[in-house]
């Protein structure tokens, strides 16, 4: 007697090898058969008959921590057929910090995670562990995140990383890695780990290796005169070379600026890969990204924290010298940016920072400053898509032509908060299983590999991402022929069609396209 059977799909085991027509066999939280069961009995019988039966989707670059305590739900991710996620990502998350650290981060975070409860333990990972496992209906990871640890040693402030405190910033990177964290992660402009040199960030990579973590660098853009060559790859490939840590790029992508050309965004990494570093990426299939508004404030005005930078953006003479700055500094991005998610001020979301300005009469900068005084610098923003639909067509094709690379994976990037999220949210996984049926590129098994058994196995998840006899049974079952992703950018709270069920550690999380209540997520490996 199983406990499911998902019976007559075609089975694509994670392995890259070709599908075949079987059934699957569960009991308890463990794949027990994966053979003709057509006598066998279970207590629930899903027929997979003309779909696909994989292993569940391992996503290991979201922003998700803030609303799985929110939302333990979190049905954008499981509609999509994501079983695992990953978070303290990009450096940012919240463990390991003391309770004041906690609540400050939590502040400076709130645009990007949301305001889960200020009372929560975060003072280690294992206590952070404990708020998901069993607790939300997804598998989590967790990676040692840069900027948390800078802050709770350091506190924010741009000093040295060293001596006594570089000891003690060590020692919570090992503790996490014993405590069950898979790796160590850093950001592009997350304060305060854009305070840190590249000396500070082999230290550390060195603890990283001796705990067998992987290095997950998203490459910074802030103070880049403190980086080896003053360029963000190659600092995190000077870091791999000294420290030998196995690194790992996030959304690692073409732009606008780069369409049609891989070959420009590799020049400096795969000859380094032809010398023998060993370098994995990331990738979500959207042109442009999301993130949190207060990282765009130039360094200097983040010294101090969340109270010290609403004084500042409270004196109106100050607020128009960091608008002129941030105005100067983010030339590129600010004209094409959207508010996603302003709780204190909801009329905001979905407008652009050029309609805001305009409203208010005065410059860009300015009327950026004025909506993250006036909304406790908890804001979240979207950049928008191209308006050339050839180029952002090109990107598309791009992602797929790096994801048949053996050394790529597909992520989601999930940033969920406010009304207009990125779409990526609700829709990357299936998004890219649309583009590879229209635009070709690579196997359905070699999609499916590079969706499950490809993060699963860089970042050491035991018995997950393929579909075994003895492995926990994280299974997705969806209609190749079928599956898409819904979510725009004009409307990205929609969910995906064509993937009816959902298995999480044995359990049914989502049932004909709706998600069951079931909360069977554990805290991984």
């Amino acid at each position: 007697m199983f406990d499911l059977i998902v019976r007559g799909g075609t089975v694509v085991d994670g392995s890259g090898g070709p599908g075949r027509r079987t059934d699957v066999g569960v009991r308890g939280e463990t794949i027990a058969a994966i053979e003709d069961l057509g006598a066998a009995e279970a207590r629930r019988v899903i027929d997979a008959g003309g779909l696909t039966v994989g292993p569940g989707f391992v996503d290991p670059h979201t922003h998700a921590e803030g609303a799985l305590l929110s939302d333990p739900q979190h049905a954008m991710a499981l509609r999509q057929g994501i079983t695992t996620l990953f978070l303290g990502i990009d450096g940012m998350s919240y463990a390991p910090l003391s309770p004041p650290r906690y609540r400050e981060y939590r502040h400076w975070l709130g645009g990007l995670l949301g305001e889960p409860p200020d009372d929560l333990d975060m003072r280690s990972v294992t206590a952070f562990r404990h708020h998901y496992h069993r607790r939300v209906a997804v598998n989590t990871a967790y990676l040692m995140p840069h900027g948390t640890i800078r802050l709770e040693v350091l506190g924010f402030r741009d000093v040295p990383l060293e001596g006594e405190a570089l000891v003690a910033a060590r020692r919570l990177v090992r503790e996490g890695l014993e405590q069950g964290a898979v790796g160590f992660s850093t950001g592009s402009k997350y304060y305060p780990g854009p305070w840190a040199t590249t000396t500070e960030l082999v230290a550390l990579c060195q603890t990283v290796r001796e705990g067998a973590g992987v290095y997950m660098c998203e490459p910074r853009r802030a103070n880049l005169e403190r980086a080896f060559g003053g360029d963000g790859v190659a600092e995190a490939i000077e870091i791999a070379r000294r420290t030998e840590v196995p690194l790992h790029f996030a959304h690692y992508r073409t732009t606008a600026e780069t369409a049609g050309r891989i070959d420009l965004i590799m020049t400096r990494i795969d000859p380094a890969r032809a010398d023998g570093l060993d370098v994995t990426f990331d990738v979500y299939p959207y042109p442009t990204g999301s993130s949190i508004a207060v990282s765009l404030l130039p360094s200097e005005v983040h010294e101090g924290g969340p109270a010290a930078i609403l004084r500042r953006l409270g004196d109106p003479s100050e607020l128009r010298k960091i608008g002129d700055t941030v105005e100067q500094e983010q030339a590129a991005l600010l004209p094409d940016l959207v508010f996603s998610y302003v709780p204190r001020q909801p009329e905001l979301e979905g407008l652009s920072l050029s309609d805001v300005a305009t409203r208010r009469g005065c410059t860009l900068g300015e009327a950026f400053c004025q909506v993250l005084r006036d909304a406790d610098l908890r804001v979240g923003h979207v950049a928008a898509p191209p308006r050339s639909g050839a180029v952002w067509r090109q990107i598309s094709r791009d992602c797929l032509t790096l994801l048949a690379r053996p050394d790529y994976m597909a992520c989601s990037d999930i940033t969920p908060a406010g009304q207009y999220p990125h779409p990526r949210s609700y829709g990357a996984f299936p998004r890219f299983l649309r583009l590879r049926r229209e635009l070709g590129g690579l196997t359905l098994e070699s999609m499916v590999q590079r969706m499950s058994d490809a993060p699963a196995r860089r970042f050491g998840l035991r018995r997950r991402g393929r579909l075994l006899v003895g492995y926990f049974a994280d299974v997705v079952v969806f209609d190749a022929a079928r599956v898409a992703d819904r979510s725009t950018y004009d409307e990205p709270r929609r969910f995906p069609g064509g993937i009816p069920y959902v298995v999480v550690n044995g359990q049914v999380a989502v049932d004909g396209e709706r998600c069951t209540g079931v909360m069977a997520g554990q805290a991984v490996p």
